[in-house]
């Protein structure tokens, strides 16, 4: 994990590379929490015996759930110190390039895309690409914003 010492030394880091995290293994029950979570229960993500003879070959996780996961793998990949809060600010553009079977395994790696500074902060672009184990193909990759507020 690459540790910040405030934001000051983040504007400096612009076009660093993080990562990668350690791998996640997306299981059955974390798609099925999350498909009761969202209303989302689409047989390609909740019926394993359907999903078997089905495109994928068994279930695969919400392209949404892989996203929403983003903020999970970020507190492996960095931290700023020295600040009074993050805030998610949104998204620019998302992709999910290849659907995550349930068993398999996950990572991310960012890159610090942009950095501007604003008053009493900083907005940090951080382009974030989720792997999947013996994938040559990501799961998926997004633009994600963040503001840092001092």
């Amino acid at each position: 994990m690459k540790t910040f010492s405030g934001l000051d030394e983040l504007v400096a880091a612009q076009g660093s590379q993080l990562g990668p995290t350690e791998w996640l293994e997306v299981t059955q029950d974390r798609v099925n929490t999350f498909a009761d979570a969202t209303d989302d229960h689409q047989w390609i993500h909740v019926d394993p015996d359907k999903a078997a003879n089905g495109p994928f070959g068994g279930t695969i996780a919400h392209g949404l759930l892989t996203l929403s996961l983003i903020p999970h793998f970020s507190h492996q990949l960095y931290t700023v110190k020295n600040i009074t809060m993050a805030i998610n600010y949104g998204y620019n553009k998302v992709r999910f390039i290849t659907p995550v079977k349930v068993g398999a395994k996950i990572r991310a790696r960012a890159e610090l895309t942009k950095v501007d500074q604003l008053d009493g902060g900083a907005q940090a672009t951080m382009t974030t690409t989720v792997e999947i184990e013996g994938s040559e193909k990501p799961a998926a990759v997004a633009e994600s914003i963040v503001r840092f507020l001092a």
